[in-house]
């Protein structure tokens, strides 16, 4: 991973958050900033030098990942409390992650640095991560075109009688396939009263005749994520309400990606969706925000609901995916991850929306 600046994006804003030294302790973040890929680890950063402190098993790995970095990163290895001291001569006060650390993480470095005031900072580096670089972008794309190739492999198996666990394993199977590490989450194949609930996991419940289908599933590479949701009627009836809300959701998506461009209110994407639905009757079987941002985590800043604050930015990699859920009946949910541009948006998830 190409870290350089990241960590000079971090330390210009220390003055406006009032401190000279910052504590990460996210491991997503340290990773973001550095390159550090390992499952132990936390990171002093000032304005000129980075400590990253691990343990023995990353004495090799760390040094090798952490090359790329605008500031010299020096691993350590032992002795956190002590080299804690001497890196906090002429600090005075040291930011936090709130979200991430722990109360006796906190309680030991209030011992260990007494003289060092500690400030809780809420979602600072989480904001730096919201634009995506152009490597970021590469692998974003990638694994989104993973995930396509992953769903066109398994467009046999939308019959009566495939179960959803068999359809989960098959689109796991071909995104590892294809190329990613791992998938993004769980993998969610939901068919007829079971597709009514959004997270529903797989079971052996096998499809049938007329059942609403929601397929929601991703790839992960070089630690990005991608993130989409088909849905699908078996048998490709064209009457009932399933078949109705089908197309009113794919609508509701229509109208909200109409709306993704540099500078709108967010808020304005959830408003575009919801109001279709709204003025079909559905507001209430709309259960969830209309979207949230993807990248070294499947959910990110910023997320997309009636109450979001602030407008997209160019750079900004998110997701739309109003949905209908009717208890008994079914549900539909059409997502798709873009990039935010100054003249609208850029489309990673590019699977049909074909509505069998």
């Amino acid at each position: 991973m190409n870290t350089t600046e990241r960590l000079k994006k971090l330390t210009s804003n220390f003055e406006e958050v009032g401190c000279e030294a910052f504590f990460v302790t996210k491991l997503i973040n340290i990773r973001y900033l550095t390159g550090f890929t390992g499952s132990a680890g936390k990171l002093w950063v000032t304005k000129d030098k980075a400590v990253l402190f691990t343990d023995g098993r990353y004495a090799e790995q760390a040094p090798a990942e952490t090359e790329n970095t605008s500031i010299e990163v020096v691993i350590q290895v032992q002795g956190f409390d002590k080299t804690l001291k001497e890196l906090s001569d002429g600090v005075t006060r040291l930011g936090l992650e709130a979200a991430s650390i722990t109360w006796e993480q906190q309680q030991q470095i209030s011992e260990w640095i007494p003289s060092v005031d500690l400030v809780p900072t809420m979602g600072l580096i989480e904001k730096i991560r919201e634009v995506k670089d152009l490597e970021e972008l590469v692998h974003m794309k990638e694994a989104a075109s993973i995930a396509d190739k992953a769903l066109l492999a398994a467009t046999e198996m939308f019959v009566s009688g495939t179960t959803e666990k068999h359809l989960a394993a098959v689109l796991d199977h071909e995104m590892r396939k294809h190329g990613a590490s791992d998938r993004s989450f769980e993998t969610i194949v939901a068919a007829g009263p079971n597709s009514a609930l959004p997270h529903a996991r797989p079971t052996d419940r096998p499809f049938e005749d007329g059942d609403l289908v929601i397929c929601d599933f991703g790839a992960l590479v070089h630690g990005y994520h991608s993130d989409m949701t088909r849905s699908f009627r078996i048998g490709g009836s064209e009457e009932g309400q399933e078949n109705e809300i089908l197309h009113l959701v794919l609508k509701a998506q229509e109208e909200g990606l109409k709306t993704v461009v540099n500078g709108v209110a967010i808020s304005d994407v959830d408003a575009a969706c919801r109001t279709v639905i709204e003025e079909a009757g559905y507001g209430e079987q709309f259960l969830h925000s209309t979207g949230h941002g993807v990248g070294l985590e499947i959910h990110e800043t910023p997320g997309i609901g009636q109450k979001s604050e602030g407008n997209l930015k160019s750079g900004q990699v998110v997701t739309v995916e109003p949905g209908i859920y009717i208890s008994g009946l079914g549900g539909v949910r059409w997502e798709d991850s873009v990039i935010v541009t100054d003249e609208g948006y850029e489309l990673l998830t590019n699977s049909p929306k074909s509505i069998l």
